[in-house]
């Protein structure tokens, strides 16, 4: 390289390209000399070789593409380098070495295999140079070895360091030492775990030591132990909060007593005194005991936002001593003492509500009655300060208070007047800086929208104005978050649900002219313009009334924005809400253009405004009918039958709704479309993909139609339409036309329909009894009668039909599957409506005949779960009897149906039937155990029940099945548990530390269940076992997502692993575990990492043998690309790229050809999928 200026700035980065285009040798050689040059005595030659190497080590191809040019070059440069950083002649070369090396190790560790051992003697003296700079590269470069370093170097390594910090020579070296434990740990702290016994004595140790620096980097340590090690650091915890909060108060050269009387007096005479001997001269610069202060706080965040288990004691202990700490006088010390407080709100966050609705209080609620009792110190240490000169300290005291509002809605209802004037300041005051002012105003909001309007009215004077102002800032983010902040300050002034004293008319005229600027604005930010039609829309929809003749032109300025393709959707809700309004707000100035504008929506590629413009449609017809023309209701008409289709079932059943509105409010009109609207809706009652909401919508709209008496739709032409289909399959065809689900759909609405015209009911009913009764009628038609029936005998006497009975029990023998479940469906139903007559009889026959009995007690489920608890009671003992008598059956259907009966039957008198289920626990037999644990399972909704609070008595001994001797009692046993864990979490809480070892335990493969079948020539092994493995690990799935808080992660995990080796199912499963555990709990993920790729590599690097069978091919496509998914969400996981093992992979994915489009496919896949995270938020 020729030494002229000229050249060098640029030569060292062409040196880039051109390693991957010469010769392996040359690439050896330019290293050489760049290494030689690094050594040269001329500082500029130095700098550049060093540029130099940095950027060849840059470029070279990782060791997974196989190529040993990499290694080559790697063991050339290591020497050298080791050698230079031994020379401790001069300290820039050291510098720029141990840079070089560590860039090194972290990109390309594992090729350096045989020079670890080396790079470790060479690296430890670095830990005592006399140059501070010097020992920190070498931690930094001890980091980057230990990620990929054999285990015995590592334990030299802490070997080493346990060493010398027990020899403790000089509290500087000590200082080093600690730091590079911590070092180690936040790089691979999941190796540093099991030497942790050793080392914290060690660092609790030093903590008392009188060095400030020294105890900043013991709590450092703890700090990355606590996030890197939870599970070894367990029983460390309580001493290591012990020393955080001892020391989070530390600060020496400064007295808090005087505060109260507001005179802060700093020690002067005495206080210096007494430390003469060891300081002479000491200045309040050279204080830097707030950095033990700040370690001490970061190391408590850290312990609060992993220990949840501990919230009861974080509160007994822990959250006073930190309220008391809010005083801190140095800021960054104080930003995180607020910090670790507002992880502890986030921890007490009561997870979903839902969950633990019901039987959930007690345990759950300890910590937040805590919170409640703590409030008012809080609001104590924190209101003075929201009126400090400090932005950060403002900021810090607002942001913990939006997380205490949000976690406990309405705790500083007492405390408004305490935190208005801090409030206002922040607003009002000149020196707020933006991002001051939008963290005031979104704590705000958060705080008008979890507390009661009344506790504001005293204040609304005061707030009012600073919050108009904000309106009209000229910053559009304080603007948008300033009309959020007044939308909900309109509902606070004047709420419409109860009538209150406080007078909203004089504040009009303030809310109003700000808003109002804005919403005529054109020119401003999107989010402010939708947020300035919402709010303008609120203060309609609450103060309309109070507008006068302000309110006209305002409604024009609506219609322009509805006329905007940016602003429409927004305008329809505003325009909704303003409707709905009970104000009674006058819209009829808009409505002869806003309604044809509103019908053309329906017409839009756009599915939101669909739905949003069916809203406003729907509220304008029931408040404003008189208001509207026909010819306006006809235009809107004409779009609705495109918008019915079974393609989107959620737009049809809004349309239908709206449908329904306008058939009560303008019968008229409806019979002009009658004809096109019904057409699809008839399609879509056949559609084998109808149910539910949408169903419903259908049935009220029949209902609605029928009554409004129009000629060309009436009752018989209604339900000749909706059973065409059915009849015109013909008596020939033994199957049925239509999908199962359309019967069902097709006699609820026929039902629907007779209850509305009572005087027709009995001639249908007749009709379908006639047909199944006639020898012509196919199974479609007897199918359908029978359905029938059953809908309209569920609400209706049906005895005035004496043979239906007879007709009934005929159908029981009948050739056709169908036409036997609908036929014990009907009796069921039937029996609803008259259990007097039929439930004996239907006793009767379930113990007389045992060829029926399957039907029969199909048909007693239905009783069961139909009937109101109170009609069943005389008849519970009988069923009861009867029931318990099949309990031991050898058929498995029919086990399991009456699994279900005795299941419902619990439920309509739990403290008497529960115990006796309890007791039959140990029956002899296991078919009766397995009965009983499944009759549990059908006790447990995921509503609230009476029989919760008993279930959750007793639910652990029906779980001590898990350990049964028979097979199929566990599995039962695991369905049982998986459904608790589902639908509710709170009966099996508790019992996790019992239950999880043996739920761990049927994950295992058991080797006594496996066999050999021969089949002709082959031999086939046949896993008995593998049901119970899945559930067991369909059980830890649901634990994830109800129960995470309650597992110890690390266990768990371990069984994760044995199952990524498991059966093709059980891999499946695993796989979509793991996807979910990187969102969840990404640390211990990456603890793991190298034991949880292995399997996947395995997986997605599989061959399938050449002659295979095309199910074989398809089964290997699926289990990889579910691998791959799985790859795919390791690899959001922050930091996951410092392992080698994942380095090392994911190069290996990028140079197979094969493996490379797969994870691109799933990729691509995954971003046209709405993210889990943003999933789980809505």
């Amino acid at each position: 390289m020729p030494l002229n200026g000229s050249v060098h700035p640029r030569a060292p980065e062409s040196l880039g390209p051109l390693v991957g285009k010469v010769k392996e040798y040359q690439v050896e050689t330019i290293v050489d000399t760049l290494c030689t040059n690094m050594l040269s005595d001329k500082e500029q030659l130095r700098d550049i070789s060093s540029i130099g190497l940095k950027t060849v080590i840059a470029e070279l191809p990782p060791a997974a593409t196989g190529s040993t040019m990499t290694a080559n070059v790697c063991k050339k440069i290591t020497a050298q380098l080791t050698g230079a950083i031994g020379k401790q002649e001069d300290v820039s070369v050291q510098l720029e070495a141990l840079d070089i090396l560590s860039d090194m190790l972290s990109r390309l560790g594992g090729t350096l295999h045989s020079f670890h051992s080396n790079i470790l003697t060479c690296l430890l003296p670095q830990l005592t140079s006399p140059r501070l700079a010097v020992r920190k590269r070498a931690i930094i470069a001890l980091g980057h070895l230990v990620l990929t370093c054999s285990g015995s170097i590592f334990s030299e390594l802490t070997e080493h360091l346990l060493a010398e910090l027990k020899r403790n020579e000089s509290t500087s070296t000590t200082r080093t030492y600690i730091q590079c434990v911590a070092g180690i740990s936040r790089q691979a702290g999941h190796r540093i775990g099991e030497h942790l016994e050793k080392i914290i004595p060690l660092i609790v140790q030093y903590c008392n030591v009188d060095d400030d620096e020294l105890r900043e980097y013991c709590f450092q340590a703890f700090e990355s132990f606590v996030r890197r090690c939870p599970k070894e650091m367990d029983p460390h915890i309580s001493s290591v909060m012990g020393l955080c909060l001892k020391y989070i108060t530390f600060d020496p050269n400064y007295n808090y007593d005087n505060e109260e009387e507001e005179e802060e007096m700093m020690e002067t005479e005495n206080g210096e005194d007494e430390e003469q001997e060891s300081d002479d001269e000491y200045s309040d610069d050279d204080d830097i005991s707030w950095k033990v202060r700040r370690a001490a706080a970061k190391c408590l965040e850290a312990i609060v936002s992993s220990r949840h288990d501990l919230l009861q004691d974080f509160y007994t202990t822990l959250s006073p001593a930190l309220i008391s700490r809010f005083k801190e006088r140095e800021e960054n010390v104080k930003a995180d003492i607020f910090n670790a407080y507002i992880s502890l709100l986030k921890q007490t966050l009561p997870t979903q509500s839902w969950l633990h609705s019901s039987g959930a209080s007690g345990k759950d609620d300890v910590p937040l009655t805590m919170l409640q009792n703590q409030v008012p110190n809080i609001i104590k240490a924190l209101h003075k300060q929201l009126k400090e000169k400090s932005i950060k300290s403002r900021q810090g005291c607002f942001s913990l208070l939006t997380e205490l509002a949000s976690v406990l809605p309405g705790c500083l209802a007492d405390h408004i007047p305490a935190l208005i004037p801090g409030i206002v300041f922040s607003l009002a005051d000149k020196s707020s800086s933006s991002n001051m002012r939008i963290d005031t105003l979104s704590f705000l909001h958060v705080l008008l929208c979890n507390h009661q309007p009344e506790v504001f009215h005293p204040h609304v004077k005061a707030l009012l104005p600073s919050v108009v102002t904000c309106i009209g800032d000229p910053f559009y983010k304080i603007t948008s978050e300033a009309l959020l902040v007044t939308q909900q300050l309109v509902k606070v002034i004047r709420p419409l649900d109860k009538a209150y004293t406080f007078d909203a008319k004089p504040y009009v005229k303030d809310l109003f002219p700000g808003t109002l600027k804005r919403l005529k604005a054109a020119d401003i930010d999107q989010e402010v313009k939708e947020r300035a039609i919402s709010c303008m829309g609120q203060i309609i929809y609450n103060l309309g009334d109070h507008l006068s003749t302000d309110l006209q032109p305002t409604l024009k300025i609506f219609l322009e924005r509805l006329k905007n393709e940016i602003t429409r959707l927004t305008t329809v809700k505003a325009l909704t809400l303003i409707a709905s309004s009970p104000l009674k707000i006058d819209l009829r100035p808009i409505l002869g253009e806003g309604l044809p504008i509103l019908a053309s929506f329906l017409r839009k590629n756009q599915r939101a405004l669909k739905l949003s413009t069916l809203n406003a449609l729907d509220i304008l017809v029931k408040n404003y009918s008189d208001s509207l023309k026909p010819a306006m209701i006809e235009a809107v008409l004409t779009e609705l039958p495109v918008l019915i289709t079974e393609n989107d079932m959620h737009v049809s059943q809004v349309t239908i709704m709206f449908l329904t509105t306008l058939a009560k409010v303008y019968p008229s009109c409806i019979s002009k479309i009658s004809g096109s609207v019904l057409a699809e809706i008839f399609q879509l009652v056949h559609s084998p993909l109808l149910q539910g909401g949408t169903l419903n919508a259908i049935i009220d709209f029949f209902q609605a139609l029928v009554l409004t008496k129009t000629a060309a739709m009436g009752y018989p032409e209604l339900v000749k339409q909706l059973t065409a289909p059915v009849y015109s399959s013909g008596s020939a065809g033994a199957s049925l036309t239509l999908h199962k689900q359309a019967y069902h759909s097709i006699a609820k609405c026929v039902a629907a329909l007779s209850s509305a015209c009572p005087k027709e009911a009995p001639a249908t009913v007749s009709q379908f009894v006639q047909d199944v009764k006639s020898p012509k009628s196919g199974p479609a038609v007897q199918v359908l009668a029978f359905l029938f029936l059953a809908e309209v005998g569920r609400t209706t006497n049906l005895s005035a039909q004496r043979e239906l009975r007879t007709v009934i029990l005929e159908a029981f023998s009948s050739p056709s599957e169908e036409v036997k479940s609908a036929a014990s469906y009907a009796l069921g139903n039937v029996s609803v409506g008259n259990l007097k007559e039929y439930l004996p009889f239907m006793l009767k026959e379930i113990g007389s005949q045992p060829k029926r009995q399957y039907l029969l007690l199909h048909s007693l489920k239905e009783v069961i779960s139909c009937s109101p608890a109170d009609s069943l009671t005389p008849y519970v003992e009988d069923i009861w009897a009867l029931l318990f008598k099949h309990c031991e059956c050898t058929e498995e259907g029919t086990r399991s149906v009456v699994a279900e009966c005795l299941g419902k039957l619990a439920l309509v008198n739990p403290a008497e039937l529960l115990p006796r289920l309890r007791k039959q626990l140990s029956a002899g037999s296991p078919h009766a155990r397995s009965t009983v644990v499944t009759a549990i399972k059908f006790t447990i909704t995921d509503q609230p029940q009476p029989i919760d609070a008993l279930l959750k008595g007793c639910i652990g001994d029906f779980l001590q099945t898990l350990q049964d001797p028979d097979l199929n009692v566990r599995r039962v046993a695991l369905a049982l548990f998986n459904s608790a864990a589902h639908n509710k979490p709170s009966l099996i809480r508790d019992l996790l530390n019992s239950v999880l070892p043996s739920l761990y335990n049927e994950t295992k493969v058991r080797r006594e269940l496996i066999r050999e079948v021969e089949m002709g020539p082959f031999k086939h092994t046949v896993d008995d076992g593998l049901d119970v493995r899945k559930a067991a690990f369909e059980c830890m799935y649901t634990l994830l997502e109800s129960c995470l808080d309650r597992l110890d992660i690390y266990d768990y995990l371990n069984h994760v692993e044995d199952g990524l080796k498991d059966h093709y199912d059980i891999r499946m499963l695993t796989f979509i575990m793991l996807a979910r555990l990187s969102v969840l709990c990404p640390n211990a993920v990456l603890q793991r990492l190298e034991r949880l790729i292995e399997p996947l590599r395995a997986t997605c690097s599989t061959k399938v043998k050449a002659g295979s069978v095309k199910q074989e091919f398809e089964k290997q496509d699926e289990l990889k690309r579910s691998a791959m998914r799985a790859v795919a969400a390791l690899l959001t996981i922050p930091e996951v790229e410092k392992s080698p093992a994942m380095a090392e992979f994911s190069s290996q994915i990028r140079s197979s050809p094969e493996m490379a489009s797969l994870f691109e496919s799933i990729q691509k896949d995954s971003a046209s999928l709405p993210t889990s995270e943003s999933m789980d938020m809505s």
